[in-house]
């Protein structure tokens, strides 16, 4: 079929919504959190997820943590994750509180990892991180830990700190 020149295309034709309805439609504000906020809400929580790269592969993994004085301290079972770790130590770590689609709050670490090991770190070093892992999970290291086979401990120091939260609010 051909088209007259008077005749406009359907492209043409603009067909006029009416005037917005009025909504009560909860929208987000989102603010920047304080580093404070951020390490309270670290403290408070206890999974996360780890992000790392290994050549041109980037991987992120949840992982049970326990913050402490400038620290994350995590554990994890030997395999491929800790010998790529060993090529690049420099990790984003996140975690998140989610009350809703617009109410939620985001803290992203950017650090270095350190693994830790009974024989080489300084005894010191070790019991802060036993001590700090079994704050938040009482039977690690016992005979009642759940997980024995993660003996790999690291920590992720807190080189930057950044948090996001969303809170819903009312046209």
């Amino acid at each position: 079929m051909i088209e007259s020149p008077e005749t406009p295309s359907e492209a043409e034709v603009s067909v006029p919504l009416g005037p917005p309805r009025p909504t009560r439609a909860r929208t987000p504000r989102t603010v920047t959190m304080s580093r404070a906020d951020c390490i309270r809400l670290m403290a408070r929580n206890h999974v996360g997820r780890l992000a790392y790269t290994y050549r041109d592969a980037v991987d992120i993994v949840p992982i049970y943590y326990a913050y402490d004085d400038g620290w994350i301290y995590a554990r994890t079972s030997p395999g491929q994750k800790i010998a790529k770790l060993r090529h690049n130590r420099w990790v984003a770590f996140e975690v998140d509180e989610i009350y809703g689609m617009f109410h939620w709050s985001s803290v992203v670490v950017h650090g270095g990892l350190y693994l830790l090991d009974a024989d080489t770190t300084a005894a010191e070093t070790w019991e802060q991180a036993v001590m700090a892992l079994q704050k938040k999970f009482p039977g690690a290291f016992t005979q009642r830990d759940p997980v024995p086979f993660r003996s790999t401990i690291f920590r992720i120091h807190l080189d930057e700190v950044s948090g996001r939260r969303a809170t819903p609010t009312t046209r």
